[in-house]
């Protein structure tokens, strides 16, 4: 079991190594500057490796994209063995990062958070509190017994 020092070091490495060779020198017409490396993770004993990324496009740019990362897993494996110099290079896996869906979900729900504020607000402007502008009883509005008490 590798340190976490070495692990996040590595996991560093893998995503500036992956993602130089997808914008430089893998010519797959699917890839391209379509897709954008996120993070990475890897396993305690270094042997894999799970790279996220982020596709610029609809759902068939991404389908198109997560077929050319299948088939440059290879040749970028490859490549980070070479730059990591490592006894045993890690497998690649390529997931699809959950974030552009996540962030269109908080703003969904921010948004409709507005329009119910706004609907809150339009509801109560004409409203008046219940017990008056101020409920509270101030000291100057009590008689001079400070317990309150009647005798």
């Amino acid at each position: 079991m590798a340190d976490k020092a070495r692990a996040k070091r590595l996991a560093d490495l893998i995503r500036e190594v992956v993602a130089e060779k997808l914008h430089r020198d893998i010519k797959d017409p699917r890839l391209g500057t379509r897709v954008t490396i996120t993070d990475t993770r890897i396993t305690g004993d270094l042997r894999e490796a799970t790279v996220f990324y982020t596709v610029y496009g609809d759902e068939a740019d991404r389908e198109e994209v997560a077929a050319g990362l299948r088939s440059a897993k290879g040749v970028l494996r490859s490549a980070v063995g070479a730059a990591a110099g490592v006894k045993h290079t890690p497998s690649l896996e390529f997931v699809p990062d959950a974030l552009p869906e996540t962030t269109r979900n908080l703003d969904d729900l921010f948004s409709r958070a507005r329009e119910r504020d706004e609907q809150v607000r339009q509801a109560s402007a004409g409203a008046e509190y219940a017990a008056g502008a101020d409920p509270y009883v101030k000291e100057s509005d009590r008689d001079d017994d400070p317990a309150g008490d009647e005798d």
